[in-house]
């Protein structure tokens, strides 16, 4: 048996780089030819790996196919219209609320809590369609969606249609939640408290670099993140990283990194966005940032507002307002406040994005928004809400708990989604395995009450 490694191989990667490129506005259809002549799929594998590798000769035209795509420029006005460099950004973002710096250790609190029980609930349905999501939770008399999932009393023939994720079943059905379990949205905003801690404000693209490969196992990364370690190991540099061989730097990666740098700057989303841009460009490009940039932005803001108009409109004030990362948030913003139901207008967004990938920054964040924003504050509304919505579910899970766990607090959080967490988040992050989310809390308010 042979390993296939995800979201590795030039033959796998080769047809998200085509759609990339294609979406970019980036004229790539003499490569798409050229790599079907030679015995080359243009049907990107959705799991990062077909079942089967390419002869040697396909996977080395692979390589020389990617490097060819990494040489054509988009096109001016989408450079234009969305910058990669950070004061071109914000000099076309804004303008930013102005908002108070405080720090509450309870909204802190609950942003880690939130965090947590969001991912955790949509751990089992990663992957799974909007449909079959849907067709689980009625099976199990648990829709509208109301509490964590369950196989108990799952019809089998359900079960196979729609398997649950592989790795999370055994630590994330309801029956078997001991705890929060491993995830890398989790991993990810403990690796950007040691960051702060280690280095404060004034860390760099490089100690991002450093801190994975030294913390963060090469198996624990996924998509642009693990295109960027293994770019790492082959010599490039941090700063170039992540734009070569890289077809997924408009996905949610960095966005899943970033909340910590908002939760410590209390009231101060221009802060949280540059340090959220200086560890997202370790992967990501262009909407992959602006991600990076609106989460961490969003939550300096939810740590010390209560307001989910105000919260968005702090995430929008870091990001260029014609970028397509911006017209998806508007997009989800807009349905939230409409009068259509929760189905109609997340059919509507999965009319809008339905062809990216799952695992793509703009539908998710499309999803993201409207959760906000129909649940108005409301902490089981707005993770129900964005699980509903499908695509990547834990990752949009965990941002939208975030946002409202710091709107509520730890406090006022209700006992059934943060009970089972115990108090106890596992994970393979040196000096972190078996940490309780309220020394986390401390900890970050720490390094909040340092940055004001």
């Amino acid at each position: 048996m042979s390993l296939r490694l995800t979201w590795t191989q030039p033959e796998d990667l080769v047809p998200h780089a085509l759609r990339a490129a294609h979406l970019d506005g980036i004229e790539v259809d003499d490569l798409a030819r050229e790599w079907v002549a030679a015995g080359g799929s243009l049907v990107p594998p959705v799991t990062g790996a077909t079942p089967t590798a390419a002869p040697a000769v396909l996977r080395a035209f692979g390589r020389e196919i990617l490097s060819r795509v990494d040489d054509r420029e988009p096109p001016p006005e989408l450079l234009a219209a969305e910058p990669d460099d950070l004061a071109a950004i914000l000099a076309l973002a804004g303008p930013v609320p102005s908002l108070p710096g405080v720090v509450d250790e309870d909204r802190l609190h609950g942003a880690w809590l939130g965090r947590a029980a969001g991912c955790l609930l949509g751990k089992p349905v990663e992957k799974i369609p909007r449909e079959g999501i849907r067709a689980i939770a009625k099976d199990t008399g648990n829709w509208p969606i109301s509490t964590y999932f369950t196989e108990i009393g799952l019809d089998p023939a359900l079960a196979a249609q729609y398997p649950w994720n592989r790795r999370s079943r055994p630590t994330s059905l309801h029956e078997n939640i001991d705890g929060m379990p491993e995830d890398d949205d989790l991993n990810f905003p403990l690796i950007a408290l040691d960051l702060l801690e280690r280095h404060g404000d004034a860390f760099t693209t490089e100690d991002v670099a450093q801190s994975w490969l030294s913390n963060l196992p090469g198996g624990r990364v996924f998509t642009a993140e693990r295109i960027a370690y293994r770019n790492l190991l082959d010599g490039y540099e941090p700063d170039v990283a992540g734009a070569v061989g890289n077809p997924f730097r408009d996905w949610i990666g960095a966005q899943i990194r970033a909340d910590v740098y908002g939760w410590t700057h209390p009231g101060d989303p221009v802060a949280a966005a540059r340090l959220a841009w200086t560890d997202a460009r370790l992967t990501h490009g262009r909407n992959g940032l602006y991600g990076a940039m609106f989460a961490a932005a969003a939550c300096s803001a939810a740590v010390v507002g209560t307001d989910v108009a105000a919260v968005v409109e702090a995430g929008l004030s870091v990001v260029p307002p014609q970028s397509r990362f911006a017209t998806a948030v508007r997009r989800g913003t807009g349905l939230g406040d409409s009068a259509r139901s929760t189905e109609d207008a997340l059919d509507a967004i999965h009319a809008d994005y339905g062809d990216l990938h799952w695992v793509h920054v703009l539908n998710n964040a499309a999803v993201l928004a409207f959760a906000l924003t129909r649940g108005a504050g409301h902490y089981a509304t707005t993770i129900t809400t964005a699980v509903t919505g499908g695509w990547d579910t834990d990752s949009t899970g965990a941002t939208a708990g975030s946002l409202a766990g710091a709107l509520t607090g730890a406090k006022a959080l209700p006992a059934q989604w943060v009970d089972p967490l115990r108090n106890r988040l596992a994970t393979s992050i040196p000096g972190f395995d078996g940490v309780g989310f309220d020394t986390l809390a401390t900890r970050t308010a720490a390094l909040a009450t340092r940055a004001l």
